[in-house]
């Protein structure tokens, strides 16, 4: 069974910061994707509700989501994601599926 781990986050902009969450979530996709242990983080939109971006976030295990947590621009994230969006973050396991 694999250790990889994954995160999706589904963010709803607040009222008139749906560029501002964009353009935030852009820059955090560069850095995120810069770890080490970061194997994939993606940005979604919304097709029917632009307000509303999707993260798609893969992980090489729990050591590397928690560097994750613990880098600085993650720190930036979590102290201004708040104002930006509300936000419903998904840890998922791997499940065997034939």
């Amino acid at each position: 069974m694999s250790t990889r781990m994954k995160i999706v986050g589904i963010l709803t902009a607040r009222p008139g910061k749906a560029s501002e969450l964009g353009a935030f979530l852009s820059a955090m996709r560069i850095r995120s994707r810069a770890e080490p242990g970061n194997l994939r983080w993606d940005i979604w939109r919304d097709k029917a509700n632009p307000d509303r971006f999707v993260l798609d976030e893969l992980y090489a295990d729990k050591a590397a989501v928690a560097a994750h947590r613990d880098a600085a621009h993650f720190k930036d994230y979590a102290a201004k994601i708040g104002d930006l969006a509300d936000r419903t973050p998904i840890t998922l396991d791997p499940v065997e599926v034939d």
